[in-house]
C-alpha cells in the first residue's frame, strides 16, 4: 500500500501479488479496509511502488499516456462489473466513450444504468479509466473523483496526446 502525491491530489493505492487492486483519490482508509476484506489472512504492508503503479502514474502524469495500460490489475467485483471494467481499459487515452457504447460493447445494450453503476464502483481509478466515460449527450457526468478532476484528466490526456501525435 502507498499514498502518493499527484497533480490531481493524493492517491492511495494497493497491490496484491504484483497486481494493483485499489487506487482511490485522496488519503483514504477505505483502500486499507478493502484490502483487509479481500485478503483477510495477509498483512497489509506499505511499499514504495505497489505493483509498479507509482512509477507508471508518474510516467502517465509526465505525458506518457499509455503508461497505465499494461499494469496488471486484480479486480474485485461481480462478473458484470468486471466485464465493464475490462472494457473500460480498452478506451484509449485522449478519447472517450459513452455509457451506452460500453453497454453495447459488452453485449448488454439495455444495461446503460448498470454500466454507470459499475463505472462508479470502479476500485482502480485511472488504471481502469472510468474518467473517459461520458454521457450520451457528450457532457461530463458524475465521477467519484469529482467533475473537476475528471475534466482535468481528460484535458491532460488531450493536451499530452496532441504533443506526441
Amino acid at each position: 500500500m502507498a499514498v502518493v502525491d499527484s497533480p490531481v491530489g493524493p492517491l492511495t493505492l494497493a497491490a496484491h501479488e504484483g497486481r494493483v487492486c485499489a487506487l482511490s483519490f485522496g488519503r483514504t482508509p477505505e483502500v486499507a479496509s478493502a484490502a483487509e476484506r479481500w485478503y483477510p489472512d495477509q498483512p497489509l504492508r506499505t511499499t514504495r511502488d505497489p505493483g509498479g503503479a507509482v512509477s507508471a502514474l508518474a510516467s502517465y502524469f509526465g505525458g506518457r499516456l499509455t503508461a497505465l495500460d499494461d499494469l496488471p490489475v486484480e479486480l474485485h467485483g461481480t462478473p458484470f462489473q468486471r466485464r465493464v471494467w475490462e472494457r473500460l481499459r480498452t478506451v484509449a487515452p485522449g478519447s472517450t466513450a459513452t455509457y451506452a457504447d460500453v453497454a453495447r460493447a459488452i453485449g448488454a445494450p439495455a444495461a446503460v444504468r448498470a454500466v454507470g453503476a459499475a463505472n462508479g464502483a470502479n476500485p482502480v481509478a485511472l488504471i481502469v479509466p472510468c474518467h473517459r466515460i461520458i454521457g450520451s449527450s457528450g457532457h461530463l457526468t458524475g465521477y467519484g473523483g469529482g467533475l473537476e478532476r475528471k475534466r482535468w484528466l481528460l484535458s491532460h490526456e488531450s493536451a499530452a496526446r496532441s504533443l506526441f501525435v
